[in-house]
C-alpha cells in the first residue's frame, strides 16, 4: 500500500484545512518545494498535491508553486488535483512533469472528458471522489450534489481511470480517524484500485486500512498527521509496505 503525503496549496504556501474549510486553513511550511523535498528524503514513493485555489477557481492558481514543487523532487511521481477541468490543462500539466492528475469536479459535470483524458493518456489519470454524508461534494467542497459517491464511481470502472481517489470530507483535516467502512465498501464494489483520504490521524488508522487492502485499497493520502509528528514516517512506510496478510492465516487450526 502507497502511502502518499499530502501538500495542499493556497496562497503559494502548504497548508492543511479543516474539512474543506478556506477559513480554516493552518500554515505549515509557507515553502511547498522544501516540503516536497523532504518528504522525498523521507523515503516517501509519491506526492499528493492540491492546488486549493485552483479547485475554486476553476483553473490552475498556484502553478508556480507546482512547478517549484517539480523541480524540487527531481522525478519523484506526483499526482495532482485542483482546477484541472480540460484536456489542454491535463496536458500541460503531464508535459511538465506531473505523472498523474486527478479529475473531480470535472469528473461530476463532464465526465466525457475523464473518458476522453484516459484514451489520451493512459495510466495518468485519476478520480477524486469528495463525498459529504455519500454524496459527492465538488468545486472546492463548495457544493454538493445528489450523486451518490458509487455510483459515481461506477461510471468510469471500463474508462482505463488509474485510481479513484475517495476522501470523507467530514473527516479531511479534522484528525478524527478515518473512515475505513466506507473506504473499504467502495473498493469492494470496484475493479478500480480506491486510495483513501480525509482523517487519518494515527497509525492504528493505517492499520485499520492496511487490513483492508485485499478489498482494493491501493494508498492512502496522509497531511495533518506527518506535519504535526503523530505519524513517524518510517514506522508508517514500514507499515504499509508490508505484505498482505491472507485472512485465513488467522483462522485458529
Amino acid at each position: 500500500m502507497i502511502l502518499y503525503p499530502a501538500i495542499d496549496l493556497k496562497d503559494g504556501a502548504c497548508v492543511r484545512l479543516v474539512r474543506g474549510e478556506m477559513n480554516h486553513a493552518t500554515v505549515f511550511n509557507t515553502d511547498p518545494a522544501e516540503q516536497a523535498a523532504t518528504f522525498r528524503a523521507q523515503g516517501f514513493a509519491w506526492l499528493h498535491l492540491v492546488d486549493l485555489n485552483g479547485a475554486f477557481a476553476g483553473r490552475p492558481v498556484n502553478a508556480e508553486a507546482v512547478e517549484r514543487i517539480l523541480a524540487a523532487v527531481g522525478g519523484m511521481p506526483v499526482q495532482l488535483g485542483g482546477g484541472i477541468r480540460d484536456l489542454a490543462t491535463i496536458e500541460m500539466w503531464l508535459t511538465k512533469g506531473v505523472r498523474r492528475v486527478i479529475l473531480g469536479t470535472a469528473a461530476l459535470r463532464n465526465p466525457d472528458l475523464v473518458k476522453e483524458a484516459c484514451r489520451a493518456f493512459p495510466g495518468r489519470v485519476a478520480v477524486g471522489i469528495d463525498a459529504r454524508e455519500g454524496y459527492v461534494a465538488v468545486a472546492g467542497w463548495a457544493e454538493t450534489s445528489e450523486i451518490k459517491a458509487l455510483d459515481l464511481a461506477l461510471k468510469f470502472e471500463d474508462s482505463g481511470v488509474a485510481a479513484i481517489i475517495y476522501t470523507d470530507i467530514n473527516r479531511d483535516g479534522a484528525m478524527g480517524g478515518v473512515n475505513v467502512e466506507a473506504t473499504a465498501d467502495l473498493a469492494f464494489h470496484l475493479t478500480t484500485p480506491v486510495i483513501a483520504s480525509g482523517g487519518v490521524s494515527s497509525i492504528d488508522d493505517l492499520e485499520a486500512l492496511k487490513r483492508e487492502e485485499a478489498a482494493g485499497i491501493e494508498g492512502v493520502i496522509c497531511g495533518r498527521a506527518l506535519y504535526d509528528g503523530r505519524i513517524d514516517p518510517q514506522a508508517a512506510l514500514a507499515l504499509l509496505s508490508a505484505p498482505v496478510r491472507d485472512p485465513a492465516e488467522d483462522t485458529p487450526r
